[in-house]
């Protein structure tokens, strides 16, 4: 038997539920220009409140390492005045991208004369449950917003003062601009109760997003009665292969594994053809370790760990299937690009896969034989990103395979509908 909620929580967030399909209806109906200038009023407002926000920030900062909060995620948790600002750009760059909402997607006129076109719509009631980044507060609320969406948010009580501050910034813009306050809402308490009634929420809530490790999303697609778009855990691999440039390819995976570690788009497992092995891993683990990465290998691999000076670990199955978010790579040598593809296959979590080759053929068979969100090819892996794609800023990145898959921007917080104009025609 499932266990019961606190009633009182379950009728919180239905309240809040319940306000945000009202306020939905409001934001389907917005134009462009009403969208845009609400979504520069948030930016505007954030810029204004940078400072209050640092404060509540900090706040969290100082519970989480007192909890034994690890760096990485003290790294996810952080908003500094750069952040922040960059945070506030993302919503006027959200601003400055084309509205999906009223884009005709394909239409035609029947023999007997009907008009018919597929449409894109507001989704209505976007919910997210995520964890210790709270820009993602800010992404979700702006993307929401020009969307037509509103949209019901479960952070992480790691950073429970940043998003109230946040929200509470976000809300007043919006209550500035004569737009309902429960466009954006925050479940800020209630603990597993809430999540549970928000998961629950089915004919309220629209579509829930989970966002964060691979705890969270498992538990939010098991246990949700509300459609989920699942987002990724990221064990992210670069593959070298027999004909790489080999400049371009030590650049690559330097890129992909230290640029940020704590994402989902960082590398997390490195495989170099047995060809090209002596040549290209002494220099490439030398820079790693520069970066203080530890590296998880076999025997062989600890041979050129050492060489390197690198910090070595043996790597077990569970490394090479993890996904570190921190100073750490699990490295392979293969004999074939089979082997490889095999690798990949076992271990990859969908997300974002590379190749680093100046063999076409080797890049095509990557390109249809990998099977994952985004296929790199002679690219970091931390391209796969909504505003590296031009999208603006990103609810997540999607892994499956139904209705979005990889960035998840406007378009994809968008459905359809058919609209069907006639003149009086009846079906004989």
């Amino acid at each position: 038997m499932a266990e019961s909620i606190d009633p009182e929580i379950t009728a919180h967030v239905a309240g809040l539920a319940a306000g945000a399909r009202q306020a939905s209806r409001s934001l389907a109906l917005l134009s462009r220009a009403d969208k845009d200038a609400a979504l520069r009023a948030m930016a505007d407002a954030l810029d204004t409140a940078s400072a209050e926000i640092i404060a509540a920030n900090d706040k969290d900062i100082a519970r989480g390492r007192a909890n034994g909060l690890a760096e990485g995620l003290v790294d996810r948790l952080r908003l500094d005045e750069a952040r922040v600002r960059a945070v506030a750009e993302a919503l006027r760059d959200i601003a400055g991208l084309p509205d999906p909402v009223g884009e005709i997607v394909r239409g035609s006129t029947l023999a007997n004369g009907l008009q018919i076109r597929q449409v894109r719509v507001p989704i209505g009631v976007v919910a997210m449950i995520y964890e210790a980044r709270p820009n993602v507060t800010v992404d979700a609320a702006g993307l929401a917003l020009k969307s037509g969406n509103a949209v019901v948010l479960r952070g992480g009580s790691a950073a429970n003062e940043s998003n109230r501050a946040l929200v509470v910034v976000l809300r007043g813009a919006l209550e500035s601009q004569g737009l309902p306050a429960a466009s954006i809402s925050l479940i800020d308490e209630g603990g597993r109760d809430a999540v549970r009634a928000l998961m629950t929420a089915r004919g309220q809530v629209d579509v829930l997003i989970p966002r964060g490790g691979a705890d969270l999303i498992q538990a939010v697609v098991r246990e949700s009665t509300v459609p989920v778009i699942e987002t990724g855990v990221g064990n992210c691999h670069v593959y070298v292969d027999a004909r790489a440039d080999l400049d371009k390819a030590q650049a690559i995976v330097v890129n992909s594994k230290t640029h940020r570690v704590s994402v989902c788009n960082a590398a997390e497992s490195l495989l170099v053809h047995r060809n090209v092995a002596s040549s290209f891993l002494p220099a490439v683990l030398a820079e790693l370790a520069s970066a203080g990465v530890t590296i998880h290998g076999d025997s062989e691999i600890e041979v050129y760990a050492k060489e390197a000076g690198a910090a070595f670990t043996p790597a077990t199955d569970e490394d090479f299937a993890r996904e570190y978010l921190s100073l750490d790579i699990s490295t392979r040598i293969v004999d074939s690009l089979d082997e490889a593809l095999a690798h990949v296959q076992r271990y990859s979590t969908g997300h974002t896969e590379a190749i680093v080759t100046e063999d076409r053929g080797a890049a095509r068979r990557w390109i249809a034989e990998v099977d994952a969100a985004a296929v790199m090819v002679n690219a970091s892996t931390r391209f796969t990103d909504g505003g590296e794609f031009g999208f603006g800023a990103e609810i997540g990145i999607s892994t499956q395979k139904l209705h979005a898959r990889g960035p998840m921007g406007l378009s994809e917080l968008t459905t359809t509908k058919w609209v069907v104009e006639g003149d009086g025609q009846i079906r004989h």
